[in-house]
């Protein structure tokens, strides 16, 4: 029998599933797959049930529901004044991980080269390559995430069609500076580039600190297409509603991409999306300031426990190094010890490169409710204070 995809078959069952389902089987607390234990709002929960009976259940239109479509216009103006036509500019996925699919799709071709920044979510380079366009890597690298100019810089060449931007940045933490998008603004204008921007966690984002779309600079417009999730922002991450929004000549292609993919999204929840967006300030700004001190108390059980935590500005997720626990093992033979024994899962940051990744971090999800967070802090303390006493 002749061999079915051979790059589908080597990609394998992702991390997350994996160590989703190790948590299940051995009643682990899930810190690793990235999803809140509590619902989003109760209003845009309630208006996606009202939605179901009022007799708008057949196919949407193609590239979304006007109303949410006019939302995520007025959410691109509200937050961020870039002015966007809903009618020809927003595209509505199932999900935002559709959404940089089709917007590859919608860029890429045989013999592209596309640059990636590491460490990456694990659906980009896959993507990249079954579009038969090549990838150009560039590391940043721990303890502090610093983007290495000179080597973005030298990755970019006649072939480079573009940038995958992922800021805030799982699983880092990072939120990209004025000064590092001003740099990669001048790359791609020199270039003749576009930029993917992956931008879920717009609106998770700490420390008094404020996302800036790289397509909102100067000369950026109609080279960037920019993604956002519903699933990120209203803490309901398994309606699977994503967005593109993109200069009207890229968001046609995006929409065929799409076509091709899901066709459309179920209009119901749209429809309730699209309330959320227009939700008031106070609950955009509350998002950040919870997670916020949901971060702070697991970090500092964390580094009570003695792990090195390093910094996080944004998104659900904290990095740390565990060298200092003195565990004889990689990264994932890590997460699944503290999930097996301590009954704590974590993503082993390995996962997040494709090769010669470093082996001693591991990646928590902090989008919890307090008494989980506290009840894990518990469980690896007792756990490693155990494992010393019994040395």
């Amino acid at each position: 029998m002749k061999s079915p995809n051979l790059m589908l078959d080597a990609i394998g069952t992702t991390i997350f599933t994996v160590m989703s389902a190790l948590a299940t089987q051995h009643g682990a607390i899930n810190l690793g797959q990235g999803f809140p234990d509590t619902d989003g709002p109760q209003d845009v929960i309630d208006a996606a049930a009202a939605a179901l009976r009022d007799g708008r259940n057949q196919y949407p239109p193609l590239t979304g529901v006007a109303e949410l479509r006019e939302a995520v216009a007025a959410a691109n103006h509200r937050f961020y004044g870039i002015t966007v036509d809903p009618a020809t500019e927003v595209v509505v996925t199932s999900g935002a991980t559709e959404a940089i699919t089709a917007s590859l799709m919608a860029l890429l071709n045989p013999g592209d080269e596309a640059v990636l920044i590491e460490p990456l979510y694990d659906t980009y380079l896959p993507v990249v390559r079954m579009l038969g366009a090549t990838a150009r890597l560039v590391r940043l690298n721990p303890p502090d995430w610093q983007l290495p100019r000179a080597e973005l810089e030298a990755a970019f060449g006649p072939k480079t069609k573009l940038l995958l931007l992922n800021s805030p940045m799982n699983p880092t933490g990072k939120v990209f500076s004025a000064d590092d998008l001003a740099f990669i603004a001048a790359l791609l204008t020199r270039h003749d580039c576009y930029a993917v921007c992956d931008e879920v966690y717009e609106h998770l984002i700490f420390d008094g600190l404020k996302h800036t779309p790289l397509m909102s600079l100067p000369g950026m417009r109609e080279r960037c297409l920019r993604i956002g999730s519903a699933g990120k922002t209203f803490s309901l991450t398994g309606w699977k509603i994503g967005y593109v929004t993109a200069p009207a000549r890229l968001a046609t292609l995006v929409a065929r991409a799409h076509q091709n993919l899901t066709f459309t999204t179920p209009p119901n929840l749209q429809r309730a999306v699209a309330i959320g967006l227009a939700k008031d300030d106070a609950y955009f700004a509350a998002m950040g300031t919870d997670l916020a001190a949901k971060r702070d108390i697991l970090a500092a059980g964390l580094r009570d426990i003695g792990f090195i935590v390093l910094p996080s500005s944004g998104s659900y997720f904290i990095t740390t190094d565990f060298t200092p626990l003195g565990f004889e093992g990689d990264d994932v033979a890590f997460c699944r010890h503290i999930t097996e024994h301590a009954g704590v899962a974590a993503i082993p940051v390995s996962a997040f490169y494709p090769a010669d990744a470093p082996t001693h971090y591991a990646r928590f999800a902090f989008c919890k409710r307090e008494t989980v967070l506290r009840e894990a802090i518990d469980r690896l303390s007792r756990h490693f204070a155990a494992r010393q006493a019994a040395e």
